[in-house]
């Protein structure tokens, strides 16, 4: 079988290791170069295209439709693309002789579109996984060949469940290869209707309401924890980030629960929210400003 590979991050290089390691012929990757400007904290698909000498390109969104010809070439059996950022145009879906097929870090029909690892963790979710689907025009839409779930701990963060949703994504292609290497895909439909969808996130997007319940702010705490931007206040006219919270007491009984905002009692941190509940704030910095 051979393959055409977008990828990206964590997920693409485990998911590329495990297609190699079943003997799939891999034609082409087709990946980013690094932003200088983002953190980038996560494994390089470029770097093991380099050590396997595979073949790989970096191409800009603008420039996806002129690798049309090139990949009608190649003639692939499956297309894949596991955490590639950028929309594949149909008409390179198409050059797939089987199917194209997308890993998204999610349980669909939950959690389609940007971040989802992060989006879950703020919503309070307990459970989270990674779904390997077709694709479609239309965003983690196409019917799903296979599934994996993991849990997500009460005081994880986004780096943590990402890690386990990495891993779920390899098994999910070791799942789904054995049929896959036989030209069969298996297929359930993607009931988008019991579903929900989110955009992305910004680093704006991490501010602290100290008027929401104090597990909503532990929630968006843990879902952009570094090395995500960070949730961030304001205290004393310095902007901080706020890296990690506890839900779990006990509390100074000094502490006023009916104003929302930090509190510093006896040299410790802590937040006052909405519900008039605490959260302590066990590691918070300043942040770096441009």
């Amino acid at each position: 079988m051979r393959a055409v590979i977008f990828a990206y991050h964590d997920v693409g290089v485990n998911c590329l290791k495990a297609l190699l390691s079943a003997g799939i012929q891999i034609e082409l990757v087709v990946t980013h170069q690094d932003d200088p400007n983002e953190n980038v904290w996560f494994g390089s698909v470029a770097k093991l295209c380099e050590d396997k000498k595979i073949s790989y390109i970096t191409p800009n969104a603008n420039e996806l439709m002129d690798l049309i010809p090139r990949i009608q070439k190649l003639a692939p059996d499956y297309l894949f693309s596991f955490y590639y950022r950028h929309m594949i145009p149909a008409e390179l879906l198409a050059c797939a002789k089987i199917a194209a097929l997308n890993m998204h870090g999610s349980l669909l029909p939950k959690y389609r579109g940007r971040a989802p690892v992060n989006w879950a963790i703020l919503h309070g979710e307990t459970e989270t996984g990674a779904t390997l689907h077709i694709m479609e025009i239309k965003p983690d839409a196409g019917d799903i060949v296979g599934q994996s779930a993991v849990s997500i701990g009460p005081n994880e963060t986004a780096t943590d469940v990402f890690g386990k949703v990495s891993q779920a994504a390899v098994a999910v292609i070791n799942q789904a290869l054995p049929e896959l290497v036989q030209g069969r895909v298996p297929r359930k439909p993607n009931l988008l209707a019991q579903g929900s969808y989110f955009g992305g996130r910004k680093p704006a997007d991490g501010e602290i309401l100290w008027q929401q319940s104090a597990k909503q702010v532990h929630d968006l705490v843990r879902a952009v924890a570094p090395p995500y931007p960070g949730a961030f206040t304001v205290w004393q006219g310095q902007p901080m980030i706020v890296a990690r919270t506890s839900l779990e007491g006990p509390f100074p009984a000094q502490l006023d629960l009916r104003t929302p905002g930090i509190q510093v009692v006896d040299n410790q941190v802590f937040g006052i929210c909405g519900d008039q509940r605490a959260v302590a704030i066990l590691d918070w910095f300043p942040a770096k400003t441009h």
